[in-house]
């Protein structure tokens, strides 16, 4: 939602700013880190602010380490942030994916760049034109994430900001 891309951008500026801040840490709530953008507010949401695709550059430069905390599902747009960040951990249970093709959409906030570099164009290439979503082992053998934990994944980044 438009009120979630400005948290992120504000958070995210203030971290930045901020010299007791050390690293940025970014989860969802209640076990589920994002399902991606509401599709009925893409036309709504039209100068009104700044765009996923901007923030995601934003947690990519981010001059601290930014760390995706990911359970549930990250799909789409949520799938886009996670690639902007600097290091992923996700829980067991979690699921990853571009599924927005199925209804005829192509990743709107450079996952289609991001993805690729990432964990190379042939996998990139059947998850983004399938939408397929993944586990998070199978994540983890591509390098889509930096580990997988059982347990509290945002401790699990806290602790991998501490660490770098």
């Amino acid at each position: 939602s438009l009120a979630v891309v400005r948290a992120l951008e504000d958070g995210l500026k203030r971290a930045d700013e901020d010299p007791s801040v050390k690293a940025v840490m970014i989860c969802g709530d209640n076990g589920h880190f994002s399902g991606g953008a509401d599709i009925k507010g893409f036309s709504s949401s039209k100068g009104q602010g700044i765009g996923l695709g901007p923030i995601v550059s934003l947690i990519e430069s981010s001059r601290k380490p930014v760390v995706a905390a990911i359970e549930g599902y990250a799909l789409g747009g949520g799938l886009e942030v996670a690639l902007g960040c600097h290091y992923r951990i996700a829980h067991r249970k979690a699921r990853m994916g571009l599924p927005e093709v199925t209804i005829g959409l192509l990743p709107g906030a450079e996952g289609t760049q991001r993805l690729p570099r990432l964990i190379g164009v042939p996998a990139a290439l059947d998850m983004i034109t399938t939408g397929k979503h993944i586990p998070a082992a199978e994540a983890l053998k591509l390098g889509l994430v930096d580990d997988v934990v059982e347990e509290n994944t945002t401790e699990a980044a806290i602790h991998m900001a501490n660490k770098v």
